[in-house]
């Protein structure tokens, strides 16, 4: 009978365990290293322009950043026949501001040379009046007279 009682406290005790825990040494601290090449005040400044014929896009960008504002001017041909041209800047206080304005696009009339005329002054013929015989055709059936 203890030994029953043994191998049903043995069960239990297994049954009850638990995993324990290895212990871990701490991570060691890392130096910081310190970028170089970072710049706490970045500047840069770009632009581009498109006009392509082909397919008539027309649009361009003017950004530029310097002690941490950023401001530009970005302008696209609407279809309206409209230049949309928007003014804008950033910084951290007053966050982003864009004005937007429109303008008439200005197209430029292709140059077209006039032609000199050829003649000074063009003469109407004059009427051509012929008289045509008249057609005569024979009788298709013979006429006999009756009587």
């Amino acid at each position: 009978m203890a030994f029953k009682i043994f191998i049903l406290l043995a069960t239990m005790a297994l049954a009850r365990a638990e995993a324990q825990a290895a212990v871990l040494a701490p991570a060691p601290v890392l130096a910081r290293i310190s970028d170089s090449t970072f710049d706490p005040n970045p500047a840069y400044s770009f632009g581009y322009d498109v006009q392509d014929a082909l397919t008539g896009d027309s649009k361009g960008h003017v950004e530029s950043r310097a002690n941490g504002i950023v401001s530009g001017q970005y302008n696209v041909a609407e279809p309206d026949g409209t230049r949309r041209i928007v003014d804008y800047t950033a910084d951290p206080i007053n966050g982003f501001n864009a004005v937007v304005r429109k303008a008439p696009l200005a197209v430029a009339a292709p140059v077209v040379a006039r032609a000199a005329p050829l003649l000074a002054r063009a003469v109407a013929p004059a009427p051509i009046v012929a008289h045509a015989a008249p057609i005569v055709a024979g009788a298709p059936y013979a006429r006999i007279a009756l009587g």
